[in-house]
């Protein structure tokens, strides 16, 4: 069974994005050659990427005119997309899961493969948080307080435990925090 890992940046005060859609400037706090180094390395691990609808049209729109190793793998790797209301995909190695999120995602984790990461997506994430679909969070925490924005993690029907697997601190004052989740 393949794993669902997510990787997200979030502010000290839980944000994951400013208080306008794909506000991420808090990004450029912490991004630096460690963080890139980390992404490339932890690109390998990928086997499919999966978003919800605005994060995948978000990145898609973003990756597809970058160039640059991120931006390499980004554009090679798998990605699939879970949403009731796309149509059609157009950025390159994308599908479309059909069905509901839990249940597509699901059938996902038993196909062949390295693991599954999510970016972003923190509607989603709720989703296949309260279906017990995710297995780990890694996050980037950034040393900012925004006062307000998108938090990355939504009201759930019951608290989810987690335990940390590891801690690694960055130069930019950034921490990466990585967290099994389950009991």
């Amino acid at each position: 069974m393949r794993r669902l890992v997510v990787w997200n940046m979030m502010t000290l005060d839980g944000h994951f994005e400013g208080k306008t859609p794909w506000d991420l400037g808090f990004h450029e706090l912490v991004w630096g050659d460690e963080l890139e180094s980390f992404s490339l390395e932890q690109g390998k691990e990928i086997g499919t990427l999966l978003f919800g609808r605005r994060t995948y049209e978000g990145m898609a729109s973003y990756w597809k005119n970058e160039t640059g190793a991120i931006a390499e793998m980004m554009n090679a790797v798998e990605k699939a997309v879970a949403t009731r209301t796309l149509g059609e995909v157009t950025w390159n190695n994308t599908r479309l899961l059909k069905g509901e999120a839990a249940q597509a995602v699901r059938a996902l984790k038993t196909e062949e493969g390295k693991d599954i990461y999510v970016f972003g997506s923190a509607q989603l994430l709720t989703s296949l948080l309260e279906a017990g679909l995710v297995d780990e969070y890694r996050i980037c925490v950034v040393p900012v307080v925004l006062g307000g924005g998108n938090p990355l993690f939504k009201p759930l029907s019951r608290p989810v435990r987690m335990h940390l697997a590891s801690t690694r601190p960055l130069k930019t004052g950034g921490v990466v925090l990585t967290y099994a989740v389950g009991s």
